[in-house]
C-alpha cells in the first residue's frame, strides 16, 4: 500500500489528488506517527526525506505530483520502471509515456509540439528510450532528426494501430503509440529521407490548404518542408516573399 506522509501542503493535497483520480488505494498519516503493517512505499516532501528508513520513500516535489505518483507505483509493482515513450508519426502523432508495462500518460499533439512533449517526458527519467513508428516516414524522419539527447529507436509499425468501435474516433493514434511502444527497433541517430513524388504533392495540397489565396508552394519549398527545414507556415511565408515564382500546381 502507498502511504502519503508529509507536513508540506502543497504536496500533500497535490499528491492525494492524483491519487484519488487514478483510482489508487492509498492512507495517510502524521510524518512521526507508525506506519501502517501493509506499507510498501512512502510518499513525503523533502523536509522528511530521509525519516523512513525501513520502506521505499519517494519525495514529492511541489508541481509534479504525477511524475511522483508514476514513481510510487513503480516501486509498488516491482518492476524496472524504464520510462519508454512510443509515438505514432503522422500530422498530429499519438505519444505514449509507459514506466514499465504501465501507461501512465498520453497526448495527442500537433507535429511542431511532439519533440518539446518527448524531450520533457524524456528529461526525468532513468535512460529513457523513445520508439517511433516508420509509417509516416517524413514525419518520423523528422522527429529522429529533431530529437537529442535520448536513445531513439525506428519500430516496424506494421499492425500496431487498433481495431476502433463506435464512438473512439481520436484514440487510434495513441493506442498505436502504446503499441509502438512494446515493441524493441533499430536504434537510429538520424534519417534521412528522399520524399517521393506523391508525398511531395501532399505537402503542395496541404499549403494549399494553409493558403489565404488558395496558392501552393513550389517543389523546392515541400522539399524544404519534407526535410523538415520549415513548417508549412513557413514555406507559405517564404513563397509569398517571393511572389513572382508562385505556382498553382
Amino acid at each position: 500500500m502507498i502511504v502519503v506522509a508529509t507536513e508540506d501542503f502543497e504536496v500533500y493535497h497535490e499528491v492525494v489528488t492524483e491519487l484519488r483520480e487514478r483510482g489508487v488505494e492509498f492512507t495517510t498519516v502524521e510524518p512521526g506517527e507508525d506506519l501502517p503493517g501493509a506499507t510498501s512505499v512512502v510518499v513525503t516532501g523533502a523536509a522528511h526525506a530521509g525519516a523512513f528508513d525501513d520502506v521505499v520513500t519517494v519525495v514529492a516535489e511541489p508541481g509534479e505530483p504525477r511524475r511522483s505518483v508514476d514513481r510510487a507505483l513503480t516501486a509498488l509493482r516491482g518492476d524496472d520502471g524504464r520510462t519508454i515513450i512510443g509515438v505514432d508519426p503522422g500530422r498530429k502523432p499519438g505519444v505514449a509515456i509507459l514506466s514499465g508495462e504501465m501507461v501512465v500518460a498520453a497526448f495527442h499533439v500537433p507535429l511542431a509540439d511532439t519533440v518539446d512533449v518527448i524531450q520533457r517526458e524524456a528529461a526525468e527519467a532513468a535512460d529513457p528510450v523513445v520508439r517511433i513508428g516508420d509509417g509516416a516516414r517524413l514525419e518520423g524522419a523528422t522527429l529522429i532528426n529533431d530529437l537529442e539527447d535520448v536513445r531513439v529507436e525506428l519500430v516496424d509499425e506494421t499492425g500496431t494501430t487498433p481495431y476502433l468501435g463506435t464512438g473512439s474516433r481520436g484514440m487510434g493514434d495513441v493506442l498505436a503509440a502504446v503499441n509502438i511502444a512494446r515493441l524493441e527497433g533499430e536504434v537510429v541517430d538520424n534519417r534521412e529521407i528522399e520524399p517521393t513524388a506523391g508525398e511531395l504533392q501532399v505537402i503542395k495540397d496541404r499549403s494549399r490548404e494553409r493558403s489565404e489565396t488558395n496558392r501552393a508552394i513550389d517543389e523546392l519549398l515541400a522539399r524544404r518542408v519534407a526535410a523538415g527545414e520549415l513548417t508549412i507556415d513557413e514555406a507559405l511565408a517564404v513563397h509569398r516573399d517571393d511572389a513572382p515564382g508562385e505556382t498553382t500546381d
